[in-house]
């Protein structure tokens, strides 16, 4: 009989994979992203997912948390039945590597990190503040260089586990269709989860989701950042101090880690369109300044490395396990 130990990483007898391991395709779709990034293209499979979800956002919108739940349900129940059947064809070992470069944003982020840092270090201000909505939905208007900085920061900080931890974690757990229904809530959260009267009700399951997919994974992307950063005692310290007073139950921990390993603090008065928020402070230094945005790429691509290579890892385990119990 077959051994499973992801649905795309089936063992025949003799114990080798069929179509490729999903191991070697996560680590290939790592390399890719790391070389290609994330095109900005209307064909990239996430912006197809985006107008799909938005096609059917359209027909399914009503104002209450039921309808909202039925979209999230048919959106994230249609991404992994695709990681399912994908991961049960023959070229599962290439279905694994595409799927991993897709969710991935790791490499963009810190492109983004950098053109703000150039921007900022620069004084031009106007392309820093251009550039800032590439990051987060922060109103960018009338912005200082340094609240430009620590936007930039706090954004790397929770993008490093939204955009690298999280689906890599997904991967790891669930294989392909892991990968691409994290995706899938992930993108329908920054469609319909924020606060807003037209989706206070109707984005409430797609924001309730992901703060649960992304649970474990922010908690991970902050001990990794522990174990990465430049002040490992400082980044823990804060991790354990301050990673609960931010309004979000993952957001915080990663922002927390952060402001401790570049011994400065986050938080602060927020501006979204009309909507202000006046969050908590994290860390015990100096606010975060121009000169902190290249350190908190490095800390980004730093983390990346390590959650890829515990991905892989973890992957390659559980396959060799399975294969063990034949």
């Amino acid at each position: 009989m077959p051994i499973w130990s992801h649905d795309d990483d089936q063992l025949s007898a003799d114990g080798s994979a069929r179509g490729g391991p999903f191991w070697a395709g996560l680590a290939a779709g790592v390399v890719l992203d790391r070389v290609i990034g994330d095109p900005r293209s209307a064909a990239h499979p996430v912006a197809v997912f985006g107008r799909m979800a938005g096609w059917l956002e359209q027909r399914m919108y009503r104002d209450s948390r039921a309808a909202g739940a039925a979209y999230v349900a048919i959106c994230v129940g249609g991404a992994y039945a695709l990681g399912r059947v994908a991961a049960r064809g023959r070229g599962r070992g290439v279905a694994a590597a595409a799927a991993t470069w897709a969710v991935l944003g790791g490499t963009t982020l810190a492109r983004e990190g950098v053109a703000m840092a150039e921007a900022l270090e620069d004084g031009d201000l106007e392309r820093a503040r251009r550039r800032l909505p590439h990051l987060c939905g922060r109103d960018p208007e009338g912005l200082s260089a340094e609240e430009l900085a620590r936007a930039t920061v706090e954004s790397l900080a929770e993008n490093t586990s939204d955009a690298v931890v999280a689906p890599l974690f997904w991967g790891a757990v669930a294989g392909v269709p892991g990968l691409l229904a994290y995706r899938a809530v992930n993108t329908l959260d920054a469609m319909v989860g924020h606060r807003s009267e037209r989706y206070l009700r109707f984005g409430w399951a797609a924001a309730r989701l992901d703060d649960v997919a992304n649970y474990v994974p922010a908690r991970v992307t902050g001990l990794l950042t522990v174990l990465a950063g430049p002040d490992r005692r400082g980044a823990w310290r804060m991790f354990r101090r301050d990673g609960h007073r931010h309004p979000s139950p993952n957001a915080g921990r990663c922002e927390a880690a952060f402001a401790g390993a570049l011994g400065v603090t986050l938080g602060g008065t927020n501006v979204y369109g009309s909507r202000v928020e006046h969050r908590p402070t994290m860390g015990d230094g100096p606010g975060a300044g121009v000169e902190d945005v290249r350190r908190a790429v490095r800390v980004t691509r730093v983390v990346s490395v390590a959650a890829a290579v515990t991905a892989v890892l973890a992957a390659y385990a559980r396959r060799r396990a399975a294969g063990s119990v034949r």
